[in-house]
């Protein structure tokens, strides 16, 4: 399996390729091979400061010599008119490097904004908001980053470290104890050691679960805000808990405040708008 450091070296060179292709013809034109200069990173809308290490990689990645002055750290509240880095070099390679380190940075510090507001929404209460693995194809580690920036908690990376017991994995299965029993076997012979969740979504299928038992966490899948708090009642600190589906900004609150450990929200990475900014030469 790829490590995350090889996994974001794939992203950066297949990107390069599918924008530059067989040269970045409109700078090679008209900019001298040997022409120097320096680009700063402006921000232009207030938000939550996420990708500089990304930047960084994709930089280094193009042309080991450029240098990069980082100003703003990822994590960090960022206001209009901040220069978050200044990045000097060849012109070619500022230019040619331009779009790929904003759009990574954009989005990145897009969902670390939006994370920043849920989290935010949730101070007081024990409750954590987790992400999803609705995101964008090949960005999913970069993203899943930006999550951890905004303060929010990561879910399963994929469908490698973590069992997840979906309806769909439960209903071909046969049913819950089917599935329980068949996934500890399966852990059993390959010798792994993963955790395991499993979904419901009434309360007949909660009772099936506690019965059966065997199980780290159990997600509370559609459940109205009155139903997450009979279930959590009902669970009594036995297994972890998670809210999920169809909760929004404006009722999480509600949710967290009824006693889930988490709180899963798809919309952390697949409904965000990127955070404005722009490289211009300086």
């Amino acid at each position: 399996m790829l490590s995350v450091d090889q996994l974001e070296d794939k992203l950066i060179e297949l990107a390069f390729a599918e924008d530059i292709g067989d040269g970045d013809h409109t700078t090679l034109c008209c900019i001298p091979d040997d022409a120097m200069g320096k680009s700063k990173l402006l921000i232009k809308e207030e938000g939550i400061l996420a990708g500089i290490e990304m930047a960084k990689k994709v930089f280094n990645a193009f042309d080991p010599t450029m240098q990069v002055e980082v100003f703003i750290n990822d994590g960090t509240h960022v206001k209009p008119g901040d220069v978050a880095m200044v990045v000097s070099g060849k012109v070619r390679s500022l230019l040619q490097t331009e779009r790929l380190m904003l759009n990574i940075m954009q989005r990145m510090s897009g969902i670390a904004t939006m994370t920043n507001k849920y989290v935010k929404l949730l101070e007081g209460t024990n409750t954590r908001v987790l992400d999803t693995r609705k995101t964008t194809p090949g960005l999913r580690m970069i993203e899943k980053q930006a999550v951890k920036i905004g303060g929010g908690t990561n879910h399963r990376i994929g469908l490698f470290d973590m069992i997840l017991l979906k309806d769909n994995h439960v209903d071909f299965a046969g049913g819950i104890s089917n599935a329980i029993n068949r996934c500890h076997e399966y852990l059993r012979t390959k010798g792994l050691d993963l955790k395991i969740e499993i979904e419901v979504r009434n309360f007949d299928e909660l009772q099936q679960v506690l019965s059966c038992g065997g199980v780290d966490r159990i997600m509370l899948d559609n459940f109205t805000v009155e139903d997450t708090k009979k279930a959590v009642d009902i669970i009594a600190g036995r297994y972890e808990t998670e809210s999920s589906g169809g909760i929004t900004f404006d009722t999480i609150r509600s949710y967290a405040e009824q006693g889930v450990d988490f709180v899963s929200v798809g919309a952390l990475t697949h409904s965000v708008k990127g955070l404005d900014m722009s490289f211009k030469a300086c």
